[in-house]
Formats: structure tokens, C-alpha cells, sequence
């Protein structure tokens, strides 16, 4: 091979670092454990600028882990252990993180064992009474729950971001358009899902149409964390006030950014320079 390197990586970890990159405010709440890799996440948090007080450690269970295959187009296979993310539960919530924040992203939904489900529904229940906007992603869900996992929660969603396979599983639909009725039809309030290579499909209400906005040509060279990075890009433009629109335009700039370059976060750009990038293309 031609190189083995260690990288951060994670849903959570990936959009945090990210988001902070871009400029604005983050902090994560979430499990490692006690152990080197934990140290590593954990340096890499501090060095990137992120607030890290809601990061706890689990003794008894390994930091989550994967091993990584890029190919020379991109694609990637992964040998994934769930680790401490399957043990982070309601109880580890920092609740001052939350009160502080504007926007609250849940992503890794479908690899959080013990926070899927029921303790989902209730940190996005309460996160809507504390007024917060909620946003929401998904990974693969290997269990093949899927709605039965997520379906309460949907009513407490402000903004839904699943890709377009796990988008096909939660509706049981084909087109992004019947996807996004399911999700209304649920109590979500926006819909936004990642169409890869073909950019995405946004629609700002159940009132509104679907417009799918195209993506960026770029070489990639490593995809991992292009979804993550997405949805970095979309909720820094939201929290800056950006239309719809104009969100899913930076959102498609900042995922191409990333698969510029190896590793989850290595390729992200500031708000300025990523807005030189969409003038520029």
C-alpha cells in the first residue's frame, strides 16, 4: 500500500472539528475511552479549538475505531468497532453545552446503541423545549431498524440530512421528492439529503418544492467524512443566517473540499475561502 495513517474521524468529531474551521463556534458532547486513541481524538479536539467539556471517558470499552481502505478513485471499505459510542447515553449529556449552543446537531444516529431510540426521541424533545434548532444524520443502520429507530423522533427534527440510501430505507421510497413527503408526513420540519457525486436535494418546507442543487467538479481523492463535511458546511451557513438555498450551495462547496484531500477534516477551508471556491466554480 502506499501509505498507513491515523486520522480523526466520526460523525460527531468530523462535524465539530469542521464547523470550527469554518469559523464559527463548536463543542461536542460524546463518549471515548480510556485509552491512546481516546487521547488522540481528544488532542486533536483541543488543537482544532473545539469546547471538549462534554466529552466523557468510558473505562470499560475502547474508543470507537475503524479501520479504513481508499482505493485510488476514493471509495472506501471500512472494518468499524462500535466502542464507547454504543455506551454514550442521555446521562452523559452535558446539559450546559446544550443551553449555550444555537443549533444542535445529532449525527451517528443508527451507531449509538444505547442513545438510539427512546433516549434520542427525549434529548430532541427537550432540546426543542430550550428552544434550540435540531438537526439530525444518519448512518448505515446494519440492525435494519431504521423508521422503527427514528420515527418518533422525526416530530422534534428541525432539519433532517440523511443520504439518499439511508433516506431510501427510513421512507421505502425511490425518488428523493417521495422521501421527503414520508419525512413531512412525520413531523419533520426541513428536508435535506445528500445525493453524493450529484449534490443534494433540499426543501425548506412541506409547502415548498424540492430543488436539487448540483455538485462541485472536483478529483476526489478520499471521500471519508464527505457527508459529515456536508452537513458542516450547511448548518455554519444556517447559523450565519444563509438562505435555503444558499446553505445547500456552501454545504456542496465545503464536501468538496473535503474529498480534496485525505482524512475527514484535512481538506476544510474557512467561510471566506470556501466562498472564493463558489465564485471561482
Amino acid at each position: 500500500v502506499d501509505s498507513i495513517e491515523l486520522f480523526s474521524g466520526g460523525n460527531a468529531m468530523t462535524a465539530s472539528i469542521n464547523i470550527k474551521k469554518i469559523g464559527l463556534e463548536s463543542a461536542i458532547i460524546g463518549k471515548i475511552g480510556n485509552d491512546s486513541f481516546g487521547d488522540f481524538l481528544e488532542s486533536c479536539l483541543v488543537k482544532a479549538g473545539v469546547e471538549t467539556k462534554g466529552l466523557s471517558r468510558d473505562n470499560n470499552a475502547q474508543t470507537s475505531t475503524s479501520v479504513l481502505f481508499s482505493d485510488k478513485d476514493g471509495e472506501r471499505t471500512f472494518f468499524h468497532c462500535v466502542g464507547a459510542n454504543g455506551t454514550f447515553s442521555l446521562d452523559d449529556v452535558n446539559w450546559d453545552i446544550v443551553d449555550d449552543s444555537k443549533i444542535v446537531f445529532v449525527t451517528g444516529t443508527y451507531l449509538l446503541n444505547t442513545f438510539d431510540g427512546k433516549q434520542t426521541v427525549e434529548f430532541l424533545k427537550k432540546c426543542k423545549e430550550k428552544g434550540k434548532i435540531t438537526a439530525l444524520d444518519v448512518c448505515w443502520d446494519s440492525k435494519g431498524k431504521w423508521g422503527e429507530l427514528l420515527n418518533d423522533a422525526m416530530p422534534y427534527i428541525d432539519i433532517f440530512m440523511p443520504s439518499i440510501d439511508e433516506a431510501k430505507m427510513i421512507a421505502g421510497k425511490e425518488e428523493p421528492e417521495e422521501m421527503a413527503e414520508v419525512f413531512f408526513e412525520r413531523g419533520v420540519k426541513k428536508v435535506v439529503i445528500k445525493l453524493g457525486k450529484d449534490g443534494c436535494y433540499v426543501r425548506e418546507s412541506k409547502d415548498s418544492e424540492g430543488i436539487v442543487i448540483p455538485s462541485y467538479n472536483v478529483k476526489a481523492i478520499d471521500t471519508t467524512g464527505a457527508g459529515d463535511s456536508f452537513c458542516s458546511g450547511f448548518l455554519s451557513a444556517y447559523a450565519k443566517g444563509k438562505s435555503f438555498l444558499e446553505c445547500a450551495q456552501f454545504a456542496n462547496a465545503t464536501g468538496a473540499h473535503n474529498v480534496m484531500a485525505k482524512g475527514a477534516t484535512t481538506g476544510i477551508k474557512s467561510y471566506e475561502e470556501i466562498l472564493e471556491f463558489i465564485q471561482n466554480n
